[in-house]
């Protein structure tokens, strides 16, 4: 059974800058695809960056493009978000989230890191 573990969330000023680590254990992930996912309060819960652990090949919703980053290292089994020009709207949950390349549902999900973005 895969497990997901975040961290690295806290709280930070406009403009500064987190970096999340998604780690994961229980299982091979070679196949897979990591990706984050947040939750601000009374809102729905949006996709913010994928990563597939194989090649590498990302993908970012328009909010975060040219901001944040997300990369892997398949040595650690641990993905990254790295989170720069924070807003105040970016606080929110963070949710790390796996599937297989092939599945359109996400199998495995963390716990959830909080991020708060002070203005």
């Amino acid at each position: 059974q895969v497990q997901l573990v975040e961290s690295g969330g806290g709280l930070v000023q406009a403009g500064g800058s987190l970096k999340l680590a998604c780690a994961a254990s229980g299982g091979t992930l070679t196949r897979y695809l990591m990706a984050w996912f947040r939750q601000a309060p009374g809102k729905e819960r949006k996709f913010v960056a994928s990563i597939t652990l194989s090649r590498g090949t990302t993908n970012y919703a328009d909010f975060v493009k040219g901001r944040f980053t997300i990369s892997r290292d398949n040595a650690k089994n641990t993905v990254y978000l790295q989170m720069n020009s924070l807003k105040p709207e970016d606080t929110a949950v963070y949710y790390c989230a796996g599937r297989t390349v092939v599945s359109s549902t996400y199998a495995y999900w963390g716990q959830g890191t909080q991020v708060t973005v002070s203005s």
